[in-house]
């Protein structure tokens, strides 16, 4: 069967949305496994800007999420940040975003990856018929959640390493004063030492 986008010439690009608060060491394993253990080129990390409904200590401001998630990668070119949301109407949708890169990247085949815990509510997202028609979709493990089956025909389940770290975790022990060391990259927990990001203090 042909992917739905099998006429594409360009790249075959995975794309990870979160909101990266802060990237981790889960995040990133699991974007460099689908860059080199998959048909995939590369695996663009899209992070999500910053909601008027979530302002606070919880939510680091989008300009340093990015800054953080750009020096995670740094040295990986399977691997690349985007802020291609940052400059997109609010609320903004999946089908938007994923519209806006396929302008910007014609030749190049777009692949949404997402955990099994956000596949059942797939058919609930804007656009869900256009998304599955148009796009395939890579379904990594999560833990508790079962595939459905059978699968919807655009969705491949990819039996990446499974890391449960959470960046709730992360924020957790930030504020309480304990190591994050080996959970993010070292240049990561610099950073986020340095400015103090998510300290009790802050």
């Amino acid at each position: 069967m042909n992917s739905p986008a099998s006429a594409r010439s360009g790249r075959k690009v995975g794309l990870l949305f979160g909101s990266f608060n802060p990237i981790h060491t889960g995040h990133l394993i699991l974007a460099n496994f689908m860059a080199t253990h998959t048909d995939l080129e590369a695996v663009w990390l899209v992070v999500s800007p910053q909601s008027p409904f979530k302002v606070g200590k919880e939510l680091l401001g989008e300009s340093e999420r990015l800054d953080l998630a750009q020096r995670a990668i740094a040295g990986n070119d399977r691997l690349r940040v985007l802020d291609v949301e940052f400059s997109l109407p609010k609320p903004n949708y999946t089908i938007t975003t994923l519209d806006r890169l396929r302008a910007q990247h014609p030749a190049d085949q777009f692949v949404l990856l997402m955990g099994g815990d956000n596949l059942s509510d797939l058919h609930r997202w804007e656009a869900a018929d256009r998304i599955q028609a148009e796009f395939e979709v890579y379904v990594y493990p999560r833990p508790g959640y079962a595939a459905p089956d059978p699968l919807p025909p655009s969705v491949r389940l990819v039996e990446a390493p499974l890391l449960d770290i959470s960046a709730t975790f992360l924020r957790q022990c930030l504020r309480a004063g304990q190591s994050i060391r080996y959970l993010v990259p070292e240049a990561v927990e610099q950073r986020i030492q340095a400015q103090g990001y998510y300290s009790a203090q802050q």
